[in-house]
């Protein structure tokens, strides 16, 4: 029993040996990565983005069942860092949202695009539009809401 225990503890001793290599770790780092980690770290140290809005709620009033109601929100990135707005998700499928997908600079602005689809929804309306993004609390909400007067029934 003392020799396969002693045998076993050698094995294992040896697998960690070998494992461990003697290659230079340095010559497996990618160059291009570093550079990005280093524009990452720079960004980061400027502090998060913040943003405003020229609106973030709209009424679109009263409108009849089955027209489209559009509407542009308009940010600006008030922040020291790039925005990045990596998805736009809609509380309800009959609302679709657009939004810039390249980085907005500090300084600079980009277009929300919204359009709700009336059809199939009638009476008072309000949906919201959640905005995931890389200010530091990480999504921002929007609104739309109005009445819709439905359709005459035959």
């Amino acid at each position: 029993m003392k020799k396969i225990a002693i045998a076993i503890a050698l094995f294992v001793s040896t697998g960690m040996l070998v494992s461990c290599g003697q290659g230079n770790a340095s010559s497996k780092v990618k160059k291009e990565n570093v550079e990005k980690a280093e524009k990452r770290d720079t960004s980061i140290s400027l502090g998060a983005p913040t943003v405003s809005f020229d609106k973030e709620e709209y009424d679109f009033g009263t409108v009849n069942e089955g027209e489209v109601v559009e509407t542009t929100f308009v940010v600006t990135n008030t922040g020291k860092s790039d925005l990045v707005i990596t998805n736009a998700q809609a509380s309800c499928g009959c609302t679709v949202p657009v939004w810039p997908r390249n980085p907005i600079a500090p300084g600079k602005t980009g277009d929300i695009k919204v359009s709700f689809n009336t059809n199939g929804k009638p009476n008072k309306q309000s949906k919201s539009i959640t905005l995931s993004t890389n200010t530091e609390k990480g999504r921002e909400i929007l609104k739309i809401s109005g009445m819709v007067t439905p359709k005459k029934k035959a």
